[in-house]
């Protein structure tokens, strides 16, 4: 499948970031940006499709991420650096303005592009995370053991992930995070702890694709993947005012556990967000997990592709 897919690297600020491409841009250029443990192969379905629907479709690996390189370790993570690497990649490609496509991290990136560079952007899809004004308040309201709080610490899930190879981490993390529940380790644990070697991978997830990130990782290996975006969420900016001039689609599972945290699901489904989005549209998909573009890619390449095609003269790119 990702035989069609083109590679290769791109000087952006000081690093050279990988980038898949595929497509031509008749009707615009669409940038997909994945979260974690992702990489670019996590949009392998909707890439091709969107090619196949006339648009040019462009996937990076984030600085730190798969074959990207690593930022210098003495660097701390910074949610603006991945918003400027986004308009250096497109600057990079001449492309004027772009759809975002972000999901998990990737989301907060493009959001906030869209609000930094509307003139850059012709609409956001977002899946699994919707815009907070805020950074989300983990610490007070999610117990000691929520994964997010523990892969805060410094040091903590670097142990914790280093008992096991690349391949046994990602495995885990797509067996714990495909599930309904949040994933919570118990005092004496720790979140690698959570699933075993004889949980299966997900029906939708193949050992291939298993291969597929575990290569990437062990290039890369977890350090900035966890700095990125575990230890920049408390330095998420404050967006009390924002007012988005682009159309926004929130794409959300049902059974994504992202549900569960504090506030998701009223963002959602009360309205909240529309303050901040005139031209919004949010489509819940009944089986959809936090995965679920891997999961379903068929009913999310349709959402995705409607999306972007009901937006035609938004100034193609």
């Amino acid at each position: 499948m990702a035989q069609e897919i083109e590679h290769t690297h791109l000087p952006i600020r000081g690093l050279n970031l990988h980038v898949a491409q595929v497509g031509k841009s008749d009707l615009g250029t669409v940038v997909f940006l994945h979260g974690f443990p992702e990489i670019w192969y996590s949009w392998r379905h909707q890439m091709l499709a969107v090619a196949a629907a006339g648009y040019r479709a462009v996937a990076p690996d984030w600085r730190g991420y798969g074959l990207s390189d690593q930022p210098p370790e003495h660097e701390a993570a910074s949610w603006d650096d991945l918003v400027a690497d986004v308009l250096a990649i497109l600057d990079a490609l001449n492309v004027p303005k772009a759809f975002l496509v972000g999901k998990d991290f990737g989301a907060q990136p493009a959001y906030e592009f869209a609000l930094q560079h509307p003139g850059r952007t012709r609409g956001v899809a977002c899946l699994g995370i919707p815009f907070s004004p805020a950074p989300p308040p983990f610490d007070a309201a999610m117990p000691e053991g929520f994964y997010i709080r523990r892969w805060q610490e410094p040091g903590r899930a670097e142990a914790d992930f280093g008992r096991y190879d690349a391949r046994r981490v990602v495995r885990t993390v797509y067996v714990l995070f495909s599930r309904a529940e949040v994933p919570t380790a118990e005092e004496g644990q720790e979140i690698m702890d959570l699933a075993d070697m004889s949980a299966p991978l997900p029906e939708w997830f193949t050992e291939e694709d298993l291969d597929a990130y575990a290569k990437h990782y062990d290039k890369s290996g977890f350090r900035y993947a966890l700095q990125m975006p575990y230890r920049a969420i408390p330095r998420l900016p404050n967006r009390m005012d924002a007012k988005f001039q682009v159309p926004v689609l929130m794409v959300m599972g049902e059974k994504d556990y992202c549900l569960k945290f504090p506030g998701f699901e009223a963002a959602v489904r009360s309205g909240a967000m529309e303050k901040f989005m005139p031209d919004l549209k949010i489509t819940f998909i009944p089986e959809g997990s936090h995965f679920v573009q891997e999961q379903l890619p068929q009913q999310v390449n349709q959402l995705l592709i409607g999306f972007l095609n009901d937006h035609p003269n938004a100034g193609a790119a």
